[in-house]
């Protein structure tokens, strides 16, 4: 979980108060996503339409959210357990995604997404909140091209994408990259 401050929630031990990512510590953040999601697509130069790309980099809406996590399997007592696809119906396979974090929107009901925190705490799944008087979905769908998002998961695909977001778990001051640094970082790729 993103942040250490708060109380413990009643219903789940584990799920703890969060902090939210808001003003400018959001601003950059969103921009800093944005530019990593438009290098990584141009260095995967693939023939995929854009939608089907973000498809395979995002879990994009609540739905898709919960239904990523309940595919998962459940994290043991001392660790991730190995994610083994599990059968479904026959001659089903679920394939074994997984998500790095999860991006949730403030701005929405609170029932929408009430179910997401405990969720991810089950499957040590991180969760990000986004605060912006009102706004946190529309600035999440800028991310995945849409209007708005209220909760986007980020699967792990081990790309740039993914090394932001764990600069950002790992609570690292979030800043932007100079030109130099991007180069070099391209270079090392």
């Amino acid at each position: 979980m993103v942040g250490n401050k708060g109380a413990v929630s009643k219903n789940n031990p584990e799920v703890k108060k969060q902090d939210y990512y808001e003003g400018g510590q959001l601003a950059r953040l969103v921009k800093l996503l944005q530019k990593e999601i438009e290098t990584t697509k141009a260095l995967e130069k693939n023939s995929l339409p854009e939608k089907f790309w973000y498809k395979q980099q995002f879990a994009i809406g609540v739905n898709e959210v919960t239904r990523t996590l309940e595919r998962m399997s459940p994290a043991t007592e001392t660790g991730t357990s190995p994610q083994k696809p599990r059968v479904m119906g026959i001659n089903r396979r679920v394939s074994p995604v997984r998500l790095q974090a999860i991006l949730i929107a403030n701005d929405n009901p609170k029932w929408l997404t009430k179910h997401l925190p405990t969720l991810a705490s089950s499957r040590k799944v991180p969760v990000i909140f986004v605060k912006d008087k009102r706004r946190g979905s529309l600035r999440l769908g800028e991310l995945v091209k849409l209007k708005t998002a209220v909760a986007i998961g980020v699967k792990d695909k081990g790309n740039a994408i993914n090394r932001i977001v764990e600069e950002v778990l790992r609570g690292n001051e979030i800043v932007e990259m100079g030109k130099d640094e991007q180069q070099m970082d391209l270079n090392a790729e």
